[in-house]
């Protein structure tokens, strides 16, 4: 079989590829196209002993102003049904799709399942890698299968919700970075559909008349357009901070102080706490730091104010997590990874 033929652009810039648009350019870039090209880019990065790294929608990344190797965008296209029975449809899409689009496609299809994900940043391949969830809802709550590439293994390989071993914003692919490389990624969407509104914003919804997905999908953009800022206007990778699920004895001194801080009993019996409120409780809401800050809007979320590169994200972050850990004892960490 014949690979796709692949194409090494020199000093290739990737200012425009992080939502945080952070400057940054990579020794060689190459845009990934077809799914045969992941192994052939490994085989000559290896060759030439060059690093390498992927990059999706650069929506949850911190990337640093110069990278002396291979970036290759993933720029896979293709969505389709692959089943269509009584109960359930499995819907399919290609890592490159934007994970936005994929959603607005399932709900023009009459599907339900993932409306409540709308809105959110980055590519169809980075959503397993981090279990994305929004609104009440993850991927992993519809999670069929999907098909990677194994770097270390050099093969190509179907992975089972089991072998994902999903968590709050945590996958295998998350803890053995850099292994797998997401291809596509499958989807059973259940039928028939039952809206999850248990949400603050989305309750109000619950018994209206003629509720179908696009509605709740419409109701779901408004929240976050109205709270969350906008990464083409002010430049951000979304929530910058993960929620800290802690235990009892480590959650008590906050709820003792602030006995209607939120909070969300998890089924091991730790809870979780919101990085958010601990953030806008520490002071830090709206706060700079040289060239980056916290939105006004949402304490969750770092800016870029303008000129800003890794390191000032970096400083601003430790400053957050020192702050809230000497006011309330509780770690933060985030949710964005560093390259």
């Amino acid at each position: 079989m014949t690979t796709s033929y692949l194409n090494l652009t020199p000093d290739f810039d990737l200012s425009g590829r992080n939502t945080l648009a952070l400057k940054a350019r990579s020794r060689w870039g190459a845009m990934l196209e077809a799914d045969d090209q992941v192994p052939a880019l490994f085989a000559l990065a290896q060759d030439r002993g060059l690093p390498l790294r992927i990059l999706g929608g650069g929506s949850n990344v911190v990337l640093a102003g110069d990278f002396d190797g291979i970036t290759a965008v993933v720029a896979t296209t293709g969505r389709k049904i692959i089943v269509d029975a009584t109960d359930h449809v499995v819907v399919e899409a290609a890592a490159g799709e934007t994970w936005h689009d994929f959603v607005v496609w399932t709900v023009e299809q009459g599907f339900g399942g993932i409306e409540n994900l709308a809105g959110i940043p980055g590519t169809v391949g980075a959503a397993p890698v981090q279990n994305i969830g929004a609104y009440g809802a993850e991927v992993a709550d519809v999670f069929d299968s999907l098909v990677a590439f194994d770097t270390v293994q050099k093969t190509f390989r179907t992975f089972t919700a089991e072998d994902c071993a999903f968590a709050y914003r945590d996958s295998v692919f998350k803890r053995d970075a850099g292994r797998y490389v997401v291809l596509s990624l499958r989807l059973r969407l259940p039928r028939p559909w039952k809206p999850n509104l248990r949400f603050a914003g989305l309750a109000e919804l619950a018994g209206q008349a003629g509720l179908d997905p696009s509605m709740v999908m419409d109701r779901v953009l408004h929240l976050r357009g109205a709270k969350l800022p906008d990464w083409r206007t002010t430049p951000n990778a979304g929530s910058f901070f993960q929620n800290p699920i802690v235990t009892i004895d480590e959650a008590a001194p906050v709820l003792a102080a602030f006995p209607t801080a939120p909070n969300f009993p998890q089924a091991d019996g730790r809870t979780k706490l919101s990085a958010g409120w601990l953030i806008e409780q520490s002071g830090l809401k709206g706060f700079r730091m040289g060239r980056a800050g916290i939105s006004e809007r949402h304490a969750l979320v770092v800016i870029n104010l303008g000129g800003a590169d890794a390191h000032d994200i970096a400083a601003l972050a430790e400053h957050v997590k020192a702050t809230v850990k000497e006011r309330f004892g509780i770690a933060l960490h985030e949710e964005p990874v560093f390259l």
